[in-house]
Parts: structure tokens; C-alpha cells; sequence
């Protein structure tokens, strides 16, 4: 049992070294990416498969999201008289955790699986060494284009789902619970700032990048067949999950500690 142990540590530890080195050469050559034009044709043709494609599925959840909050919320407020200021709990909860939260899962769920399986599937084929064989670098003509996509579009992506959360919660909060709309929205512009926002949507760069080089680096490692491809995928949604929930636990505490430090006196009331 204690060898077996030892065994997967082991095993942890190279797989988590091979990773760290894919993605910093993934870094390395997606900058370099930037300054080339012939790689800007792979980079469009990625972010409409990413971005434009993931629109309709990004505003239904954020929808749901803002309206469920709105439901779940409304009885502990109007139990104490605060029903008006609904808003402020409903946007603030969606613009800073959970539309960029499950934005970045729906990504990963439909984003990092199709990756994973594209990739995986031209490593079973051996397609990938074909690339190499012809002198042509794999990470730049199939990683970074995808990294580049999903780093830059997962923000806006973000931003369509707080707009439509916000919505969904205005519209079961006024037009359904009865609230008043004039108040609901001056309570929300008040203890909403435009920092809260920024945060929400300065996440879906760290949870772009994640989705994006965990499922490639999958994709590129997967075993042979189709069981291994499928093992692929699934190993790549569960990463790109953890690592969504660990990225925005570290990132809500150095934000938190950057607001303190620079806005010392909002932070006490």
C-alpha cells in the first residue's frame, strides 16, 4: 500500500512537472503568436468556434442564474422589509463569483471537452507527429491559436452573462415579485461599483487560460483509442473545474486585499 502510494505521488508530481512546462512554452509561443499575421487567420477561425458559438448557452445560464437568485433571496429580504434592495444582492453576486464562476464552467464544459477531443483525437491518429515531421511547431499551430481564442473572448463571454443575469433578476424581481423599478435600480447602481464588475471580468483571463491549456495539454497526452480520448475529456473537465473554483478563491483574496489597500476606509462600511 505505501509503495502504491509513493508510486502515484511520484506520478503526481511528473505529470504536474510535464504540465508546467506545456504551458510555459504555450506562453512563450502564444506571445510570440501575437506578433505574427499569418497565425491571425487560425486565431479567427478559433474565436468563432469559442466565442460566437458559446453566446446563445453563456446568456441562458447567466439568465437562470439572476433569476433563481432572485426567487431563492426574496422571502429572507422581505421578512425584515428589504425586499427593495433585491438588486444589490442579485448583481453583486452575479457580476463578481457566480457569472464569471459558471460562465467559466460552461466553457469548460463545452469548450474544454470539444478541445480535448479534437487534440486527442489527432494525437491517436497521429496526426500531431505528421505536424512535427514537417517542421511545423504543434503548440503554435494548434495550441496557441486555441489558448489566444479563449483568453481573449472568455471575458466578453462573461460580460454577456452578468448582462443577461442581471436582467433575469430584474425581471422576476419587478415584473414578478412586484418590486418597484425605480427603486430596485437605485438601491443596485448604489452598492454596485464599477470595481466589482472589473473583477468578475478580469477572472475569465485566469479561467480562459486554464480551460484552454489543461484541455490541450490533455489532448496532447491522451492515451491511445477511443477509451482514451474519452478518459481524456473527462480528466480535462474535471481539472478545468478545480481549477476554476481554486483560481477564483485566490483571486477574490488578492482582490480583496488590493481593495483594502488602496480603498481602506469603503472596506469598513
Amino acid at each position: 500500500m505505501l509503495g502504491m502510494l509513493g508510486a502515484r505521488v511520484i506520478e503526481d508530481v511528473g505529470n504536474a512537472g510535464r504540465f508546467a512546462r506545456f504551458f510555459w512554452r504555450t506562453i512563450l509561443v502564444s506571445i510570440g503568436s501575437c506578433v505574427r499575421t499569418g497565425t491571425y487567420p487560425l486565431i479567427w477561425a478559433q474565436m468563432n468556434i469559442i466565442g460566437v458559438r458559446s453566446v446563445p448557452v453563456i446568456m441562458i445560464t447567466g439568465a437562470f442564474v439572476g433569476m433563481t437568485l432572485a426567487i431563492q433571496a426574496y422571502d429572507q429580504l422581505a421578512g425584515m422589509g428589504l425586499e427593495e434592495h433585491l438588486g444589490v444582492l442579485i448583481n453583486i453576486s452575479v457580476v463578481k463569483e457566480l457569472g464569471p464562476v459558471l460562465a467559466a464552467v460552461m466553457l469548460a464544459g463545452r469548450i474544454g471537452g470539444a478541445l480535448t477531443a479534437e487534440l486527442g483525437t489527432m494525437n491517436v491518429t497521429e496526426q500531431i507527429d505528421a505536424v512535427r515531421s514537417m517542421g511545423t511547431d504543434p503548440i503554435r499551430y494548434l495550441v496557441a491559436p486555441r489558448v489566444l481564442a479563449c483568453l481573449l473572448l472568455t471575458p466578453a463571454l462573461i460580460i454577456y452573462a452578468d448582462l443577461l443575469g442581471i436582467l433575469g433578476g430584474y425581471f422576476v424581481s419587478v415584473i414578478q415579485l412586484g418590486i418597484n423599478s425605480r427603486a430596485y435600480w437605485s438601491f443596485s447602481a448604489s452598492g454596485v461599483e464599477l470595481w466589482d464588475v472589473a473583477v468578475g471580468v478580469v477572472k475569465g483571463f485566469f479561467f480562459g487560460a486554464a480551460i484552454a491549456s489543461i484541455s490541450c495539454y490533455k489532448g496532447f497526452t491522451c492515451k491511445e483509442g477511443a477509451h482514451g480520448v474519452g478518459q481524456a475529456c473527462t480528466e480535462a473537465f474535471v481539472a478545468s473545474f478545480i481549477s476554476i473554483l481554486a483560481l477564483d478563491f485566490a483571486l477574490a483574496v488578492i482582490f480583496k486585499a488590493i481593495y483594502n489597500t488602496f480603498w481602506p476606509l469603503k472596506s469598513l462600511v
